[in-house]
């Protein structure tokens, strides 16, 4: 369940409002997400658009060395005006695909955030917590035409100004919401191609204080789906929440390996479960 509420203090230079967004998790942790207002994503935009302008540059060069060449080939006027017509279309086509994947391939495969939102610390997510999908992504992106009409995202920000999200017409229509990125301290685990693994993991086995295998054998493979969503959210939760909650978790997990509580960071003790199940054929 999730749920929003204003939040009156805070809020960059440029923001015209900031928003909280709450959500409250299966381990029964609220989470709080600072909702992105209009000044900072207008930067990223900014940026973004910039980056996309400059592929445009590149495709214009290779097309006028493709053009030169075709007209110094030779080829007849007729072949010239057959060849020019899907020549345009294919101009048309390759501009829809670079501004429309850059975005929506940008958000699916790099944690909800274009190389603009990176710089602005801003990211993507579900209105639920979660990361963004490609179907989301897509939807989102192939709506931005409408956000753009009449003209440099008129019906976008009349969107984002009529909800307490700040949502456009495609966050509306995907159910996503961009906030901005919390980065307290770097995170344990990272997530790769949709995959959660080790971050710190070193060559030497033996610098990591393993359980015994059969202990760890007694956990199941929703005790491993556990702990990585704990590890999907650990940043956007409160130092002292997130110690209660990891040492919770690690209490709860050494009690079904029956072995006692490892003294130090709850932390990495998850981390060494999560590592052992992987190693060892849990899932």
């Amino acid at each position: 369940m999730a749920k929003v509420a204003e939040r009156r203090a805070g809020g960059g230079e440029g923001e015209f409002r900031t928003e909280s967004h709450y959500i409250e998790t299966p381990e029964q942790v609220a989470l709080e997400y600072s909702v992105a207002g209009i000044g900072s994503r207008f930067v990223a935009m900014l940026l973004d658009t910039l980056i996309v302008g400059g592929i445009f540059v590149v495709e214009v060069l290779i097309l006028v060395v493709v053009a030169s060449a075709t007209l110094s080939s030779g080829v007849s006027g007729k072949s010239v005006g057959a060849a020019g017509k899907w020549f345009l279309a294919l101009i048309v086509f390759a501009n829809f695909a670079i501004v429309w994947g850059y975005f929506a391939l940008f958000e699916a495969y790099w944690h909800g955030q274009t190389p603009g939102k990176r710089a602005m610390k801003l990211r993507v997510i579900k209105d639920s917590g979660r990361q963004i999908t490609l179907f989301e992504s897509m939807a989102r992106n192939l709506l931005r035409v409408v956000d753009y009409l009449p003209s440099l995202y008129f019906v976008g920000v009349i969107t984002m100004l009529c909800t307490k999200q700040n949502q456009r017409v495609g966050d509306l229509v995907a159910g996503t919401l961009v906030v901005h990125e919390r980065l307290d301290e770097a995170s344990l685990l990272y997530q790769e191609g949709g995959e959660v693994v080790t971050g710190w993991m070193r060559t030497d086995d033996s610098a990591m204080a393993k359980f015994p295998a059969d202990a760890v054998a007694r956990l199941q493979e929703q005790d491993l789906v556990v702990i990585e969503a704990f590890f999907a959210r650990m940043l956007d939760l409160p130092m002292e929440t997130r110690a209660a909650v990891a040492y919770r978790m690690v209490a709860q997990m050494t009690a079904k390996m029956g072995v006692p509580v490892p003294e130090g960071n709850p932390e990495r003790a998850l981390e060494t479960i999560a590592y052992q199940m992987r190693s060892g054929g849990k899932i």
